[in-house]
């Protein structure tokens, strides 16, 4: 069989550094600074990230290595996620849906009320905003996994059900219904 040398087409791509942002790299540890905060990230020993000229360039030394390749992209990927998150930020928006179902934020305390016979009260992390118009709650924060990570656990805690819809799901989440039992006809 002939090896075919794969290039990592993401890996590849130079990241621009916004302006009023710092990136630093101290042996392997990726920090980065701006308006909204400062993000830090370990990068693995096989990959190396330069910085050039207001430009990040990240790099392995073997590309034919599969596992090198991988961690090639995933990481010039977390770096410029990491440059956006101090820049202009993360959100994610979660809608309820349901009668009575309603939810209100104090302090770092949601509560929410969603169909259980008591409100479900849940911290919020320091790191991350929450508010809330209406029956949507917006999720943000500078740490794009950390926005998604809290968003899903929200989600988890009232999933929306098939039959009605009703729940806590993402807007632009779609639920796919179920027909509920049909009644038999009189024949």
């Amino acid at each position: 069989m002939k090896y075919i040398k794969y290039m990592s087409r993401v890996g590849k791509k130079p990241i621009q550094i916004a302006d009023k942002v710092e990136v630093k790299i101290d042996n392997n540890l990726v920090t980065v600074k701006g308006p909204k905060g400062e993000l830090k990230q370990d990068i693995h020993p096989l990959v190396t990230v330069t910085i050039k000229d207001g430009v990040v360039d990240v790099s392995v030394k073997n590309e034919s290595n599969k596992l090198e390749r991988s961690l090639w992209g995933t990481t010039r990927q977390l770096i410029e996620n990491m440059i956006i998150g101090v820049t202009e930020g993360y959100q994610k928006q979660l809608e309820i849906n349901g009668v009575g179902y309603r939810t209100e934020i104090s302090g770092k305390k949601l509560t929410l009320n969603v169909g259980y016979s008591h409100p479900v009260i849940f911290d919020v992390p320091e790191d991350i905003d929450i508010t809330i118009e209406k029956n949507v709650i917006t999720v943000t924060g500078n740490d794009k996994q950390r926005v998604g990570e809290i968003s899903a656990q929200i989600r988890k805690i009232k999933k929306p059900e098939p039959y009605k819809g009703k729940g806590i799901k993402y807007m632009d989440e779609v639920i796919i219904r179920k027909a509920g039992k049909q009644a038999k006809s009189a024949a």
